[in-house]
């Protein structure tokens, strides 16, 4: 109800699938136009894996920006699921990023004391990004 006196509406319901949660209840969403998507069947991790993204995505940006609007949010989240995803390095698979291969190891001395590392700023310098220059 208090998404409708500000003008907005919520288009889908994620909930696990508990017996807390009786048949009337979705009944009353779906009548409000509110699509349930559940969770899958057994999977309890699914639940810690979502709340360390939110949790890592409060903490590193939305502590630090400002939004003005509903365009910047989605911008803004859009930026670090990229920055998440494609560069961010993540403990628990060798410090690798999801969605890239781990980078050769460098083997020859030489090379590691000549390293040439840029920084590209995104989102106004809020998250950095370091790479190797060619």
């Amino acid at each position: 109800m208090d998404l409708e006196d500000a003008g907005c509406r919520a288009r889908w319901l994620i909930r696990d699938r508990d017996g807390k949660f009786p048949e009337l209840f979705d009944a009353v969403l779906a009548d409000a136009g509110i699509k349930i998507v559940l969770t899958g069947v057994r999977r309890p991790p699914m639940n810690s894996i979502m709340e360390r993204w939110v949790q890592t995505c409060r903490r590193e940006l939305l502590d630090r920006t400002l939004i003005w609007n509903q365009r910047h949010l989605l911008h803004t989240l859009r930026e670090f699921e990229t920055f998440y995803n494609e560069h961010r390095p993540h403990r628990g698979i060798s410090n690798a990023r999801p969605c890239t291969p781990l980078p050769p190891p460098i083997t020859d001395p030489d090379q590691i004391a000549d390293l040439n590392v840029r920084r590209h700023q995104r989102l106004g310098g809020i998250l950095n990004q370091y790479q190797h220059a060619a």
